[in-house]
């Protein structure tokens, strides 16, 4: 079985990368004969653990390459996976579908053979037939099926979450296609992941309507903790106390500034605009994307408040700068929000993050001071800032602080450390929803 991914960004190349694992041959193909040289050098273009040796191993046993052809690879695939970008587009939020019927135009020149054409990147309801007749209008004797397989993959855990997933869906209109589909992810079937068959307008409504409902869990929980604030409780004690019910489930309901990434910003968004379209009215979403842009912002505030006087030529230290741990992505993190707000207030801004420098000063002011390791960064300013909680600010104690710091302000957005620990260690310290 012979599978071509088009796209060699997140999703595409840990997918590539996975396949090719599973014993199939892979060819991953890319425009930008930058990339393809960097990842064929074994460097690659984005940070996610155990991703370098996966794509080495089996680049090395001959099942996986890497091509800026799109010709050789397609022609003889059995299946040809779409997974390239679908950003939120300028100025309405929907999702630009640019790349995606690009790769469709491409893809139809080149298809002799039956094949199976997947859209594995994130798209509105319809795109899947769209993406059929474009490549039916180019080549009209093709001999291909659409299908829609969605991914669900978690930045920092994405091998595992294609290795041993919660389940995968395929959207699919023919017995030929399903069971082609059904082939390839045998592997998965043999360890009794479920594996859900559907419509291609089912299959792709799921992702969105999977990320929207996350999106509402993280807002809900973190609107419960400035309740929790305000009355005294434990926002901890509350997400056990209703995430032991099996009906809610534990997961996402740790309070926090805001979610950020490459899919819930843009996916929330683009299944509101897809609804507008169709005269619903998606309330609780809506809701959703505007509290979640206010959550982040409101973050400085919780920073400047934290000061008894101005903080004005103050000296605050920002610990993780990508939207989460084990990923170097940038994109809608919370940490954007708070450091441009806290500069316009005229602080010095000090930061550091174990993963995503790079990335954060081609995004951040040239005012922000970068800095080589957590130390450095808390050393000698006047407050801390953790937003990210990578486990190495885990391991940094309260007397740490006090000693490399020239105040005493913690403020720590994610919980990660006791208040009772840092407040009998001489800090004042900020945490959310813990009275």
């Amino acid at each position: 079985m012979k599978i071509a991914i088009i796209g060699t960004g997140y999703v595409g190349l840990v997918s590539g990368a996975c396949f090719s694992e599973f014993g199939f041959e892979v060819t991953c193909i890319d425009n930008d004969a930058k990339k393809i040289e960097q990842i064929t050098n074994g460097i690659m273009p984005i940070y996610e653990p155990g991703l370098a040796e996966l794509v080495s191993r089996n680049v090395d046993a001959g099942r996986l390459h890497f091509s800026t052809d799109i010709c050789p690879a397609v022609s003889i695939a059995d299946a040809v996976f779409i997974a390239v970008g679908t950003p939120m587009r300028r100025g309405d939020g929907h999702a630009d579908l640019t790349y995606v019927y690009a790769a469709a135009e491409k893809v139809a020149t080149h298809l002799t053979g039956y094949t199976v054409v997947v859209t594995k990147s994130t798209v509105p309801v319809g795109t899947c037939r769209e993406v059929s007749a474009i490549i039916r209008r180019i080549n009209c004797d093709a001999d291909f099926d659409i299908a829609s397989n969605p991914e669900f993959l978690r930045e920092g855990a994405a091998i595992a979450d294609f290795m041993r997933p919660d389940r995968v869906v395929v959207g699919a209109e023919t017995n030929r296609a399903r069971d082609l589909l059904r082939t390839l992810y045998r592997p998965l079937f043999l360890i009794e992941t479920p594996i859900i068959f559907t419509g291609l307008e089912t299959s792709e409504l799921i992702k969105y309507a999977g990320n929207a409902f996350l999106a509402v869990k993280i807002s809900y929980i973190n609107q419960m903790a400035d309740l929790c604030e305000a009355v005294g409780a434990d926002v901890h004690d509350v997400a056990r106390g209703i995430g032991l019910d099996k009906r809610i489930g534990s997961k996402f309901l740790h309070p926090g500034p805001g979610y950020g990434g490459s899919c819930f910003p843009k996916d929330t968004l683009a299944l509101v605009r897809t609804a507008q379209e169709h005269d619903i009215n998606l309330g609780i979403v809506n809701e959703v994307v505007h509290y979640n842009d206010f959550r982040k912002k409101s973050m400085a505030q919780r920073v400047i408040d934290a000061f008894e006087d101005t903080v004005r030529d103050k000296s605050i230290a920002i610990l993780g700068l990508a939207f989460k741990p084990e990923t170097d992505d940038m994109r809608d993190s919370p940490s954007l929000d708070i450091i441009s707000r806290l500069l316009a207030e005229g602080v010095h801004i000090k930061a550091y993050d174990p993963k995503a420098m790079d990335e954060a000063k081609n995004l951040l002011s040239n005012s922000v001071q970068f800095s080589q390791s957590a130390e450095e960064c808390i050393a000698g300013t006047d407050a801390v800032v953790l937003v990210t909680e990578w486990n190495e600010f885990r391991a940094l104690a309260p007397a740490h602080y006090l000693s490399a710091m020239r105040g005493n302000i913690m403020i720590d957005l994610r919980n990660i450390y006791s208040p009772e620990v840092m407040l009998a260690a001489g800090l004042r310290y900020v945490s959310i929803g813990r009275a």
